[in-house]
């Protein structure tokens, strides 16, 4: 089960996860490949009937994070034995991140198969978006050459859509805005005094909450300092969920808490499984993501699902899932009195909250994974039907001949 928060997981995991489970329950026929990350796991695990994930040895189980380059190559080989020893074939390569585009981009020309991709961030844009991002060289040449050479980009905003024409320079009438999809039967309101009593948590007082990896990139230490400029301060507890104890972010994170004296009114949480996330968005007044970037923001989707208003940067595919003023507020400068001042307005207004909650909710309803995976659907099956009209068309171009 992908659990929210951890370490180099997160959205993207969720994503692949709910997709493909949504696309075998139509019936397609669906295999992940991923590199062996623990010895315990079998070869081959299966999701759901026709979805399977497959773990393949290439390189050490752990590598450092920026040397998973390095091992492309050989996991690429690994993939091509597989598939041969089962004399398996595909209709589409999927890839999602760019290691995986450009493993995706090798086996498309080795197969003849349509590439379709998404990135779910770009090094460009949180070089951009938070100066002092360090990434390996070769991934925006990367990301550049897979915008430019796969046959579809599945983008999940008009921003992200632009970001990839302005930037990388990949076709825009190649570029196709799906946005992601929420499980509306798994995230729902639950009673919040009953979600908090389960949870251990303060029955009494306001809640906010973070949900999501402990990174920079994700300005938890805005929302921390904004906590400890609050006016009401001595009712309101900071839920931090994601991450581990080790996490040298969240050591980071617990000393500034320190340092600021309010460590009575911030704890910090492990990740939790996605099936026991409503509960935790139900028992909070208010989720808070003060991202510098979100290629979408899933867990601010969630969240809404649950009934519970968002206060979030108004960064990347974030305005596309939020309405301002409705569902809760978009805030346009990263620092901590903008956010203190629309997070006061909500838990200080019990009407206002409550309003905003069902709107969140009704908004969700409307971005379910169904809608999702009929769009994905349309473009692959239009691909592979493509690609069958081309094989057709070169036989009898070579009969004529």
């Amino acid at each position: 089960m992908v659990r929210a928060g951890e370490k180099d997981s997160g959205g993207m995991n969720v994503y692949i996860l709910a997709t493909v489970n949504e696309l075998a329950s139509r019936g397609v026929t669906v295999d992940v490949f991923t590199r062996s990350h623990d010895p315990a796991d079998p070869q081959v695990i299966e999701l759901a009937h026709g979805a399977r994930v497959i773990h393949l040895d290439a390189g050490p189980v752990r590598p450092e994070k920026n040397a998973a380059f390095d091992l492309l190559p050989e996991f690429t080989d690994r993939i091509v034995e597989f598939v041969n020893d089962e004399g398996g074939e595909y209709d589409v390569i999927v890839s999602h991140y760019w290691l995986s585009g450009l493993v995706g981009e090798k086996l498309s020309a080795r197969w003849k198969l349509p590439h379709v991709t998404s990135f779910h961030t770009l090094a460009e844009v949180k070089r951009r978006a938070r100066p002092g991002e360090i990434e390996i060289p070769e991934r925006a040449a990367g990301e550049r050459q897979i915008a430019r050479n796969a046959d579809r980009v599945i983008a999940w905003s008009a921003h992200e859509r632009d970001l990839l024409s302005e930037l990388y320079g990949a076709d825009r009438d190649h570029v196709l805005i799906i946005p992601p999809g929420v499980d509306i039967k798994m995230f729902r309101p639950h009673d919040t005094l009953s979600s908090r009593r389960s949870l251990g948590l303060p029955e009494t007082g306001k809640i906010l909450m973070y949900v999501g990896r402990v990174e920079r990139m994700k300005g938890i230490e805005i929302l921390i300092q904004a906590v400890a400029g609050m006016e009401e301060e001595d009712d309101v507890t900071l839920l931090i969920v994601g991450g581990a104890d080790s996490d040298p972010e969240r050591q980071r994170l617990e000393q500034v808490v320190s340092r600021l004296g309010i460590a009575d009114r911030v704890r910090f949480l492990p990740s939790v499984k996605q099936d026991e996330l409503p509960e935790y968005y139900s028992a909070a007044d208010v989720c808070v993501f003060p991202s510098y970037y979100e290629s979408f923001g899933l867990a601010a989707l969630e969240a809404m699902a649950c009934g519970t208003p968002v206060v979030a940067s108004r960064v990347g595919g974030l305005p596309s899932i939020l309405r301002e003023g409705e569902t809760g507020y978009l805030i346009p400068i990263r620092c901590p009195a903008a956010f203190i001042q629309r997070i006061e307005i909500l838990i200080t207004n019990d009407h206002l909250r409550t309003l905003m909650g069902r709107a969140a909710r009704e908004r969700a309803l409307e971005l379910g994974w169904g809608v999702a995976v009929d769009r994905l659907m349309s473009v692959f099956c239009g691909l592979a039907e493509e690609r069958v009209l081309k094989t057709l068309k070169s036989s009898s171009i070579s009969a004529a001949d």
